[in-house]
């Protein structure tokens, strides 16, 4: 008869608790600098609402009042070389990294006012929350996107879920450049249940990286308890499930909080890997703004009443009292001092308009609306000292015939060896001797450690390679089809493209993505999309379509210089094509923003993509029409070479553009529309565009190539322009 044999997690599942003599072992200044500090987040974001409410607060404003010792427990161990990221609700989470980062040694609250160094924090943060150009981003990030790097917080997120991705690729980078960081995630009971949150937790453990996992559960995602969306609610056992430590313990607690990361911190130092931490607390207000959440329904006034009972300062300075740590008159000093510090950063933020006491922002403290563009790409010094090289630079005996895919491999390898800073991941880049197509080739060859084997996870991996370019690497991250780009297109769109021009310019975003495309291999509908359209449109992408071995190498090689992100387009096609490269240099640079004339002619010019280049060619000699033929190569937003385009549409005025895909992901009525009003006075002829069909391919053969753009297409579009 077959039996029941109980099963248990592979790693620790426990509750950390404390008492009043786990209070009495720590010394009564530190005590009192973490009341303190509670205390400071507290009379921030009060004043915070003040503000909100008198309308000086641009945006939502999450406080996180009831939740102070989750942050300063956590703040208390961390130095400045770990990092932090958190959620919408981070202001008490930054606030007290930042001022633990410009604490004075020996700082003493009890004997001593803020610093200059601390109030200027207080200042910078408020500042920031209002959207101000004093604020650490200059005011672009607001209450939700907050980041200053030399304090340990890496920027924040308000894509539930999407900030946790990004905390594994700190410690990422950390493991791979051997620095001793520990990086924690926070984020909430609701977040805990998105599928980035699993998938980037598995990364962790499945690479061993010191990542804390940090949940605040205060038992509400908005307004629905998490009872009402999942079975289990112990949120910790998120961490054994999966083969790493798990601890719970009362997030109203500083003392608990603190022995908590205490605990993960020896465990992550001992090798263990990551922690998953849940800490039970509760905000006292609704998700945003100043009302309770019995207010509006969702929330009894019993169980609000039940929780302020147990106000992390209230069960402070009942420990304090019992200790005498302090008395009536040093909690009246401390709040003095906190409060007195947060109303210097006001007055430094606000002023009274003139016959009354109402408050308003000084007009010079705006940031000017001429920079509302400015930071979305870096500004290329990184290029200085590239060689760029163009195949016609080179003497027919510096070149030799190279496969695609074997100068491809070629070419990472010889940058892996130039810069350690690179690594490769993605799906089974590690096996079949240099992944699906052959790529890492060399680099398994020469640095197996940093190909990177990532699980089906585009979303989670792509996090993580963001975390990691913010940390110091030089991520290339590999997307097996051009569809599952889809899968990932949080950390594409919201993160990656949006990163650097929200958090206010001046740091790197050093991401290359390599996206194969295989509409002709009847693999059907899901896997046969080339969405450099979604690329497309987040400025913040380049978008390279290399068509020949010697533009890949070189496009490359400046994909993997660049501090901005770059998609790099891979034609499957391409991949066993010969093609011309340098017989003794794998290096060169092609420029971004920069297309080619494969063919010069005066007809009309003819604007190609990928295999559409190869086709165009064939197709303009087999009718004799004397086309130009641009290879566009570069397909960013920002970066489309106009003024060769238009140069050329001047010279033939008229124009057509050839993309193999589907008409619904086809970028040229983009370009139809520049053109269209750049050069209307050139044209001679509508712009004609060919594309493939309406719907996406599918798997039979025949519907297959129907679906995509045709040589018959193109060779009766270029006579209709040719006559017309």
């Amino acid at each position: 008869m077959a039996h029941r044999v109980e099963l248990k997690p592979s790693a620790e599942w426990y509750r950390v608790e404390v008492d009043e003599g786990d209070w009495a072992k720590f010394a009564q200044d530190d005590l009192v600098r973490w009341y303190s500090q509670m205390l400071l987040v507290r009379r921030f974001e009060e004043k915070i609402l003040e503000l909100e409410s008198a309308g000086l607060v641009h945006g939502p404003a999450h406080a996180s009042i009831g939740q102070e010792a989750t942050a300063v427990g956590a703040m208390s161990l961390l130095g400045s070389h770990d990092q932090i990221n958190g959620t919408h609700r981070a202001h008490h989470q930054v606030l007290a990294k930042l001022v633990n980062a410009h604490l004075p040694p020996a700082f003493n609250v009890r004997k001593q006012d803020f610093t200059p160094e601390m109030d200027d924090t207080i200042y910078r943060l408020m500042a920031e929350i209002m959207g101000l150009s004093p604020g650490y981003c200059g005011g672009r990030g607001g209450s939700m996107h907050m980041r200053d790097p030399e304090s340990g917080v890496t920027g924040t997120s308000a894509i539930v879920g999407g900030n946790v991705p990004h905390a594994v690729g700190y410690a990422l980078a950390d493991h791979v450049l051997h620095r001793n960081g520990v990086s924690v995630a926070f984020f909430g009971d609701g977040a805990a249940l998105q599928g980035a949150i699993y998938e980037s937790m598995n990364i962790a453990a499945a690479y061993k990286l010191p990542v804390i996992f940090f949940i605040e559960n205060n038992l509400y995602g908005v307004s629905t308890h998490i009872k009402d969306v999942t079975g289990e609610t112990r949120l910790a056992s998120r961490g054994p499930m999966l083969g790493f430590m798990g601890i719970e313990c009362d997030g109203m607690d500083v003392v608990a909080v603190h022995e908590a990361i205490d605990l993960a911190l020896k465990a992550i130092r001992s090798a263990r890997g990551p922690v998953v931490i849940e800490a039970k607390c509760y905000r006292f207000l609704h998700q945003s703004g100043s009302k309770r959440g019995s207010e509006l329904g969702y929330r009894t006034k019993e169980e609000e009443d039940r929780w302020r009972g147990r106000d992390p300062l209230r069960l402070a300075g009942d420990h304090l009292r019992r200790m005498k740590a302090l008395d009536d008159d040093g909690f009246a000093l401390l709040d003095e001092r906190v409060t007195t510090a947060v109303q210097r950063a006001v007055q430094r933020l606000t002023e009274k308009i003139p016959g009354s006491n109402v408050l308003r922002i000084p007009e010079q403290l705006w940031p000017s609306t001429s920079s509302v563009d400015e930071g979305i790409l870096s500004d290329g010094s990184e290029f200085k000292g590239a060689k760029f090289r163009e195949l016609e630079d080179y003497r027919p005996d510096e070149l030799q015939k190279s496969r695609f895919v074997v100068a491809a491999a070629e070419a990472l390898g010889t940058a892996m060896e130039a810069d350690p800073t690179v690594v490769v991941m993605g799906e089974d880049v590690h096996r079949f001797r240099g992944g699906v197509s052959g790529f890492t080739t060399k680099a398994l060859e020469r640095f197996p450690e940093r190909v990177l084997a990532m699980p089906i996870a585009e979303n989670g991996f792509t996090g993580v390679a963001l975390g990691a370019a913010l940390r110091g690497l030089r991520p290339i991250v590999e997307i097996m089809f051009g569809d599952f780009c889809l899968v990932a297109a949080d950390q594409i769109c919201n993160a990656v493209a949006k990163v650097r021009h929200m958090f206010g310019d001046g740091f790197p975003v050093p991401i290359v993505m390599r996206v194969r495309v295989a509409p002709h291999g009847g693999y059907g509908s899901q896997h046969s999309g080339d969405l450099s359209a979604l690329f497309h449109l987040f400025p913040g992408w380049h978008i390279f379509s290399p068509t020949t071995p010697f533009d890949y190498v070189g496009m490359l090689n400046t994909a993997l210089r660049s501090n901005d992100p770059v998609m790099i387009v891979e034609h499957v096609e391409f991949y066993q094509e010969e093609g011309l490269v340098p017989r003794a240099e794998r290096d060169y640079c092609i420029p971004l923003a920069k297309a080619k004339v494969v063919r010069p002619g005066s007809t009309c010019t003819l604007l190609a993509t990928s295999v559409m280049v190869p086709m165009a060619i064939k197709v303009v000699q087999e009718t004799g029409i004397d086309a130009e033929i641009i290879d566009l190569r570069s397909l960013g937003q920002l970066s489309t070479d106009w003024p060769l385009i238009l140069g050329s549409v001047a010279k033939t005025n008229r124009v057509v553009i050839a993309e193999q895909t589907t008409n619904g992901l086809a970028l040229g009525r983009h370009w139809i529309a520049e053109i269209q009003s750049r050069a209307f006075n050139d044209l001679d002829h509508e712009i004609l565009h060919v594309t493939g069909s309406i719907a996406a391919p599918v798997v039979s053969a025949p519907l297959n190539r129907a679906a995509l753009a045709s040589s018959d297409q193109l060779r009766q579009t270029l006579i209709t322009v040719a006559n017309g």
